[in-house]
């Protein structure tokens, strides 16, 4: 039986669905969200988690391959599928690649997807959408690599959707059929909303799964049975351990924002996680940037996969987003970021987005911007989630059109509208320089980052620099003064800001690359 005639009957799942049984809590903090990042092994976290020993050949086969090519996919010339993946940067690594889905009528979703489609006006797959799709309904593993708001969780979700549907309804006792693993909470949330709009009339549950949030209505969510586990990897540790929860029945492994992941010290946890998954699972991997740790887990957790890449392998920026360097003294970024707010806040699209490297700051900062007078609030890993959630409610409203954030924010918040986002603190790594500014120009439109770089930066600015030429930005030239003197000096950079107005502004409506002084 399709998975059309099977799964998206008018009967309700929920007769069907099983539970854990009990409750229980742990006595490790979910402080950071994920509930584990940075303990490292010597925490016990997960110590009292067994490898099970899998016998394949008494294990029950399940389906993964659902993909049949549609007519008007498999009719289109070689010629044509070069120039659309030439067009839009698309390179791909594997065996027995499929053609990409250039309309929605080849993906044959069912047809209340369809009517999703519509209802949102999308004329057409994203990208990465139109390359993954075909992989990932092919049962195949995937690593996917694209820039922020490409369109990655639709990628992932719908073949899950798919995937579930074609399997056995959940018995008492199962765990999910899909777990996607993510870094932050605000990400665990944002995939949770895009599963619940197209779950839901496909009847697939989902169930998000986070620290710095009460584990009892998570646990009773998971009771009721969910198809989908959306997890940071410390609390679904947590879960395991306590018995809530197995991953006996999961056959679909997705792992989101991996690099983040692994920057965030989630490393051993999600070796863990994935010692209790089926080693014939399916497993997909997603990220922004491809550094050689997260190629390490992607050898060691796929087999035979194939890799898709949207724009340049090496570190890139969304090339919508017009990128401002203004190189300071750090005494100076105070003064120019209330020059700069001056600005902003006379456009018409003015929501900004301002990043800083403290939770002490980014309570200092939007103090002193609500004594001046800025509709100003902040968000960082000692807010309880309760405020995190009505903080991003104010801003997504526009009733606080100014945050002020740390990396919490770098990752996972999808606010369509974010016009600016300034680097009031230039992060550690150039690939979080990435992901913040990514936070702007989603979903096809366009945004302007503006960053203060200082001295204390120097170390990053090659780095910088690479990322402002790829997306063939105007480079101010203090900038490429630090990198040659850095590298004259052996890599000591010995430049010193020679004044206030070391570079320039930018008018935002015009979108044109324009250089005058701010004001004084």
């Amino acid at each position: 039986m399709s998975y059309r005639d099977r799964s998206f009957d008018s009967s309700s799942r929920s007769d069907r669905r099983g539970g854990f049984g009990g409750r229980g809590g742990s006595r490790f903090s979910d402080r950071f969200g994920g509930g584990g990042g940075m303990r490292g092994k010597s925490s016990g976290l997960g110590d009292r988690l067994h490898k099970p020993r899998w016998d394949l050949e008494r294990m029950t086969k399940f389906e993964k391959n659902f993909y049949h090519e549609h007519p008007l996919t498999s009719g289109r010339p070689d010629q044509e599928i070069a120039m659309f993946r030439s067009q839009h940067d698309i390179t791909v690594n594997g065996h027995y690649i499929p053609k990409p889905l250039l309309t929605f009528a080849e993906t044959n979703f069912p047809e209340m997807v369809m009517q999703l489609f519509r209802n949102q006006a999308w004329t057409s797959p994203t990208a990465i959408q139109a390359q993954a799709w075909p992989i990932a309904l092919s049962g195949r593993d995937l690593v996917g690599i694209a820039q922020t708001g490409s369109g990655k969780t639709l990628s992932f979700i719908l073949p899950a959707i798919v995937h579930i549907t074609h399997q056995p309804y959940l018995q008492r006792g199962d765990g999910p059929i899909c777990l996607a693993l993510v870094p932050t909470r605000e990400l665990a949330q944002q995939v949770s909303v895009v599963a619940t709009q197209f779950g839901l009339p496909c009847k697939v549950r989902n169930c998000c799964v986070y620290g710095g949030a009460s584990k009892g209505p998570q646990i009773r969510d998971l009771e009721r049975g969910a198809e989908i586990v959306i997890a940071t990897p410390g609390r679904l540790i947590d879960l395991l351990e306590a018995g809530k929860t197995n991953l006996r029945r999961c056959t679909y492994l997705v792992m989101d924002e991996a690099d983040r992941m692994l920057d965030m010290g989630f490393e051993p946890q999600i070796r863990k996680i994935v010692e209790q998954v089926r080693p014939d699972r399916q497993t997909l991997m997603w990220s922004a940037t491809w550094p050689k740790d997260v190629r390490v887990l992607a050898e060691e957790f796929l087999k035979d996969y194939v890799q898709v890449n949207i724009g340049a392998l090496q570190l890139h920026a969304n090339h919508n987003i017009l990128q401002i360097v203004d190189v300071c003294m750090e005494d100076e970024k105070q003064y120019k970021l209330s020059k700069l707010l001056e600005e902003i806040m006379g456009e018409k699209e003015n929501k900004s987005l301002i990043f800083v490297e403290t939770k002490r700051k980014a309570d200092e900062i939007s103090r002193r911007l609500r004594r001046d007078g800025w509709p100003a609030m902040c968000i960082h890993g000692d807010k309880s989630q309760p405020e995190r959630d009505w903080v991003l409610t104010e801003f997504r409203n526009g009733r606080a059109p100014i945050l002020v954030a740390t990396d919490v924010a770098s990752r996972g918040l999808d606010v369509n509208d974010v016009k600016f986002v300034i680097n009031f603190d230039y992060p550690n790594c150039s690939e979080d320089y990435v992901h913040r500014i990514g936070r702007t120009a989603r979903a096809s439109n366009t945004g302007t980052a503006y960053t203060f770089f200082t001295h204390g930066n120097a170390k990053q600015a090659r780095d910088l620099l690479e990322v402002l030429r790829e997306a063939k930005q105007q480079i101010n030239p203090k900038l490429e003064q630090m990198v040659g003197m850095a590298r004259d000096f052996g890599g000591r950079s010995r430049w010193r800001s020679t004044g206030r107005d070391s570079h320039s502004r930018f008018s935002a409506p015009s979108q044109q690359q324009t250089w005058t002084k701010w004001s004084n």
